[in-house]
């Protein structure tokens, strides 16, 4: 399948991933304080979450998972809108898996809570994701439709000891999507010869179709993730962690 075609198939299948799920509730009326143009859909690679975290966090996933589902320059928009586990209680064995807290394995809901209350409630502006099942299963539902771990093994970018180019990963990914995405990283620390790439984002407009997650002439976002030092990739070589031998 050329790449045009296969984008076109998965634009329509990523809208559809995000209308067959969840319950509704009213959206947050929006204010000027609240605006945001697009989503970004967040995988974090967790062998470099727990690197840069270093302690609680043992036999991380060899996959990438969910960071979350942000709207871009707005966070917190409804503070009367908490977080109720019971209702995504059914999507559980799903955010186990694919949307883990990997810094703490113990305690996924408080993670979850932080994801809604910070990006959830500002992304519910949007019909197919105002409620916390929709904007939950939601996310679920573009994570497993945009492959990206299959979209790179089929790539050949795998985990190694050896160092990538972040233009070839973007370019790369950019042939598979459509649109380019963004790659951010953990600036080398003492002794270390490169950055460490740590998050992939894709991008969407609020039809929900994807887009380049950065325009011409539109300001650049980094740091973005909870807790973490990431910072956009430099362009040059970079450091994708395998691994580590499980004790599991």
């Amino acid at each position: 399948m050329k790449p045009a075609a296969a984008h076109g198939l998965l634009l329509s299948s990523l809208c559809l991933a995000l209308c067959c799920r969840g319950g509704a509730r009213g959206s947050p009326t929006s204010s000027d304080s609240h605006e945001w143009k697009k989503l970004i859909m967040v995988h974090h690679w967790p062998v470099t979450v727990c690197k840069e975290v270093e302690k609680d966090c043992r036999d991380p996933p060899d996959y990438w998972t969910i960071h979350g589902l942000w709207p871009d320059r707005a966070e917190e928009c409804n503070g009367s809108w908490p977080f109720h586990f019971e209702e995504i209680k059914d999507l559980l064995p799903e955010m186990k898996m694919y949307w883990p807290d990997v810094i703490h394995p113990l305690n996924h809901s408080h993670f979850w809570k932080h994801e809604w209350e910070k990006h959830g409630t500002c992304a519910a502006q949007l019909d197919a994701l105002n409620s916390q099942k929709k904007y939950f299963g939601g996310s679920l539902g573009l994570y497993e439709k945009l492959e990206l771990n299959s979209i790179l093994q089929k790539l050949g970018i795998k985990p190694s000891i050896n160092y990538y180019q972040i233009s070839d990963i973007k370019d790369a990914l950019a042939s598979m999507y459509g649109v380019v995405p963004k790659v951010q990283c953990l600036p080398p620390k003492q002794g270390e010869e490169v950055q460490t790439i740590g998050q992939i984002e894709l991008c969407f407009t609020k039809d929900l179709r994807l887009r380049n997650c950065t325009e011409p002439g539109e300001l650049g976002e980094s740091g973005r993730a909870w807790g973490l030092g990431l910072e956009v990739c430099e362009d040059g070589p970079a450091f994708y962690p395998p691994p580590p031998q499980s004790t599991r």
